[in-house]
């Protein structure tokens, strides 16, 4: 009994990290936030590129973000400094880093979600995960009280540097990069995972309704 609790506890902790880590793949991934804020921030008045110029360049950047092989960054009409280059290698690291823990987290929730189903416990993961929605909500909170900060904060946290200050004269991507852009990601990543999380709670609740 004592080493099925631990069992589940474990599963329970691979698929909070998967759920985690699957909001944050599709927000870095939400190629139709970057153009609906190419529209909404009014993005080309800060560029000579066409809209669809820019999408092109955007995806290229996404492209060496995302792909473990890609060692260099190239953009066709953005250059990009020594220090640019280096805080898009850190990113790098991390969205690799959130692919390898998706991965490696994935197969044990499956065996977890399997084991509660198999013995009609899915009702178990109620009271962890209406704990696990306040968190969210608690982070937006720190966070609408001043994007700024909180903004600088998170890179004093993944980042023990300066290079993600660009300078626009050396990396001119930034001005199509701006604050908001990361503001309306971070919304939308915690409406993702508060949404993951409430299926959870609403999951096990209509296990209990069915018993």
């Amino acid at each position: 009994m004592r080493k099925q609790l631990w069992l589940e506890r474990a599963g329970l902790v691979c698929w909070i990290l998967t759920l985690l880590t699957l909001a944050i793949t599709l927000t870095i991934n939400a190629r139709w936030l970057y153009q609906w804020d190419v529209q909404q921030l009014d993005l080309l008045s800060y560029t000579t590129l066409s809209e669809k110029e820019l999408l092109a360049n955007f995806g290229q950047l996404m492209h060496y973000l995302n792909t473990p092989w890609v060692s260099e960054l190239q953009m066709t009409d953005f250059p990009v400094s020594a220090s640019g280059a280096f805080h898009f290698y850190e990113v790098k690291r991390l969205f690799i880093l959130n692919y390898g823990v998706l991965l490696v987290s994935l197969i044990p929730s499956i065996v977890y979600l399997r084991h509660l189903v198999k013995r009609e416990r899915l009702w178990t993961m109620i009271q962890p995960f209406q704990v696990a929605v306040v968190v969210p909500l608690v982070v937006a909170v720190v966070m609408a009280m001043g994007f700024d900060r909180f903004f600088v904060a998170f890179h004093g946290v993944f980042f023990n540097n300066d290079a993600w200050i660009f300078n626009p004269a050396t990396d001119p991507i930034i001005n199509v990069l701006p604050e908001e852009f990361f503001l309306h990601s971070f919304l939308l990543f915690f409406v993702l995972l508060e949404v993951l999380f409430i299926l959870q709670v609403l999951i096990g609740k209509h296990e209990l309704k069915k018993a």
